[in-house]
């Protein structure tokens, strides 16, 4: 199509799509999307907390029961009553921060496969993944819940949780440099 020829070459493209933003438009529209999406939803925002919620879902597709489960059942836990994952608002606000940033990709001609250069690399994906998402767990929030969402509700653990998250951050890249590069 002779629309899309020289769209790399159009300013307001490269303004919106290519170039990164500065850091403090970034922090306002964190900000901005966590009054909408407190106002929307009524609760805070946290991505890491509904995938419990997903597992739940397919295990009792399958006939299984998560209802006796203590992680249902201690601080009122619940895996959205009689939702399921179309008409869950925290499934679809984590279906549109995958699809998000995917178009956000396409649309800056940034998408790419890439191949692990070796086994030790997806076993570092594996093993950190798992790291994080165990931690997520544990903290009751990944980092948008735990420290976004606790910083701006003015919680002390949305802190303590930033400067555990860095000094981890630290002891991970020295891993990763170390074992896996």
């Amino acid at each position: 199509m002779k629309i899309f020829d020289n769209i790399n070459e159009n300013k307001t493209y490269s303004i919106i799509f290519k170039k990164s933003y500065p850091y403090f438009i970034g922090a306002i529209l964190l900000s901005v999307f966590q009054i909408v999406n407190f106002s929307v939803t009524g609760s805070a925002w946290g991505v890491s907390g509904v995938l419990a919620n997903w597992g739940a879902w397919i295990f009792e597709a399958f006939g299984g029961s998560v209802e006796s489960w203590h992680y249902f059942q201690v601080k009122h836990f619940n895996i959205d009553g009689d939702q399921n994952f179309f008409n869950s608002p925290r499934s679809m606000r984590n279906i549109g921060i995958i699809f998000g940033a995917l178009i956000s990709a396409l649309a800056a001609s940034e998408f790419k496969f890439k191949r692990a250069k070796n086994k030790k690399q997806v076993l570092g994906a594996v093993i950190g993944g798992l790291m994080m998402g165990y931690g997520a767990r544990i903290a009751f929030g990944c980092n948008i819940g735990a420290l976004y969402s606790g910083i701006s509700s003015l919680s002390l653990s949305g802190w303590v949780f930033g400067v555990f998250m860095f000094f981890g951050a630290i002891a991970g890249t020295k891993i990763l440099i170390k074992f896996f590069m």
